[in-house]
């Protein structure tokens, strides 16, 4: 044999050799990989619902699986291509379908909203496309203004005809757009509308021809309309101490959630981001690039995407819930991974699920900080400091937000600073805090400032002792009416108590907090006064609606 021939071959055995070598622990790591996805979904069974899990490396889906049973009536198990309803995962592809019609010079982002929907009234400043897909255009939620009027969503078939109604009944703003941050399904709702309007089709026919079939999206669409057979969707549920109960979304409403899809199809749209078909790598960039507030601060959301880091690596992503329905879908875009998990029951933690695969995934250690994974690892990366020595006693006390008159209220136990009902805060100084999920807490002389993760500041009063006294509750009966949100509130003594009692039969019982203001299952409820100290309104504030009035009738 020929010297130079056999060398060759020698050569040649050696690479097979090698590649042989790491093709297996290629193999080996992803069958622990997949063992650990297993153990992921270990809770779900033959006798309940369940999850479906996708996992994508450099483009290519590497693990798609499912666990539990997509029909407990009819005993039909989850597949890899068995469809769920991927809640606010949703938001990104209205989002995209906006920035299409934007690059196809048929609108621009930066275009005022009342263009397209004149149903918005006109509250005397700028209020952008751009701000509703950022969260920054002080929207009410329309689904928080029905919930206050006695018609939360899944208790009635609501319709963007409804949308555009309770949009066409706010008065205010929850703040000046472009100032704040405040999560609104509105802006994705209203989204969707111009999307109609522009393009000239339906919204759902429009997003299929121009996203889902190019990119082989074949088993998505849109729940336009509940009534549709979908064949192998799966059935939400919700899971009580009874057991678990048919929770499905039956309303209409789509574009702030409502997408059917499955785990393959959530991972063929992340393959978008590095190899685009549905735009180029310019309109990927804008999709991602972190929005902004009117004086130049950026914050963490995008174009229906919130883009921050998950153990130091940057994550694009976004959660979703609707009914029984949770998802997670997100993005490493350095490691080429792209994890997809979707479940059809509410105790389904799909953000941990995924987390917990990206892990496998990405070879990283269980975070310590679960704080991080449920706010999709957004992190303000502050360190501690030492402990004041300072004492804390002096700072404990109640405190009235200047704009809301929602109160926070700080105690001081094992040593530490706390939030009631929040996180413990580390002294950074004699008057300055921080909070373990980001709010940096500076002290006053009469008061504090609360500085959030986007530099936004609220300001807190200190209220005073006879502020929060007990005052006679006889002086607030009476009956308040919203055209806002088509309601009656009456305001009646019940034993010791104030409730308040809304049709057909519900009482809302309130829990006094300091003159004048009150909780209940309703939200902040806090009563006004005109100068002679009577009281003609009453005011709901929510984490999504903020100081919505009810005028005193008698």
């Amino acid at each position: 044999m020929n010297r130079h021939y056999s060398l060759a071959v020698v050569v040649l055995a050696a690479t097979v050799l090698v590649g042989a070598r790491a093709l297996a622990g290629l193999e080996r790591q992803a069958a622990s990989a997949e063992a650990r996805v297993d153990a992921v979904l270990a809770k779900w069974n033959t006798t309940s619902p369940g999850c479906a899990v996708g996992v994508s490396l450099k483009g290519k889906s590497v693990l798609e699986k499912g666990s539990g049973m997509a029909d407990l009536e009819h005993a039909v198990p989850i597949r890899p291509d068995t469809i769920f309803e991927a809640g606010s995962v949703s938001k990104q592809f209205t989002a995209a379908a906006v920035l299409l019609l934007a690059r196809d010079g048929k609108l621009s982002l930066d275009d005022q909203v009342r263009k397209h929907v004149p149903e918005l009234p006109d509250y005397g400043a700028p209020l952008t496309i751009r701000q509703m897909l950022n969260h920054t255009s002080g929207l009410r939620d329309w689904g928080s203004v029905v919930a206050i009027g006695g018609w939360p969503r899944g208790t009635r078939v609501h319709t963007h005809a409804h949308v555009l109604d309770v949009v066409s009944r706010q008065r205010a703003l929850n703040f000046p757009s472009g100032t704040r941050y405040s999560y609104s399904n509105t802006g994705y709702n209203l989204a969707a509308i111009i999307v109609s309007r522009v393009s000239g089709q339906p919204f759902a026919e429009f997003t299929r021809a121009r996203i889902f079939a190019p990119l082989a999206m074949t088993r998505t669409s849109w729940r336009d309309d509940y009534t549709r057979i979908v064949k192998d969707r799966a059935i939400a549920y919700s899971d009580g101490p009874g057991g678990f109960a048919t929770e499905m979304p039956f309303e209409n409403i789509h574009g702030n959630g409502g997408l059917l899809t499955t785990v393959g199809d959530l991972l063929r749209w992340t393959r978008n981001f590095s190899q685009p078909v549905v735009g180029d790598a310019a309109f990927v960039k804008e999709e991602q690039e972190p929005g902004r507030f009117n004086d130049g601060r950026p914050h963490g959301y995008a174009l229906g995407l919130f883009i921050g880091t998950y153990q130091g690596v940057r994550e694009v992503s976004h959660s979703g819930a609707t009914a029984g329905y949770r998802a997670w879908l997100s993005e490493y875009p350095e490691r080429q991974l792209a994890v997809a998990v979707l479940c059809n029951v509410s105790s389904g933690n799909a953000t941990q699920y995924a987390h917990a695969v990206a892990d496998a995934y990405l070879g990283l250690a269980k975070p310590a900080d679960t704080a991080s994974a449920v706010t999709g690892g957004r992190s303000n990366g502050s360190a501690a400091a030492p402990q004041s020595t300072t004492p804390q006693d002096a700072l404990a006390g109640m405190y009235r937000r200047t704009d809301t008159g929602e109160p926070i209220s700080l105690s001081r136990a094992d040593s530490e600073l706390r939030v009631e009902g929040g996180p413990r805060l580390t002294a950074r100084s004699a008057t300055r805090f921080a909070a373990a999920n980001g709010p940096i807490f500076d002290f006053t002389t009469d008061g504090l400032t609360v500085t959030d993760r986007f530099g936004t500041i609220d300001t807190y009063v200190r209220l005073r002792r006879d502020e929060l006294a007990a005052q006679p509750l006889a002086g607030y009966a009476g009956t308040y009416d919203s055209q806002e949100a088509e309601v009656t509130l009456i305001a009646a003594v019940d034993g010791d108590a104030l409730v308040l009692k809304r049709r057909p039969d519900t009482i809302i019982r309130l829990t006094p907090v300091y003159a004048d203001a009150f909780r209940g299952s309703i939200g902040f409820v806090r009563f006004h006064r005109d100068a002679a100290g009577t009281i003609t309104s009453v005011s709901v504030t929510q984490d999504r609606v903020w100081d919505m009035r009810f005028t005193r009738s008698r």
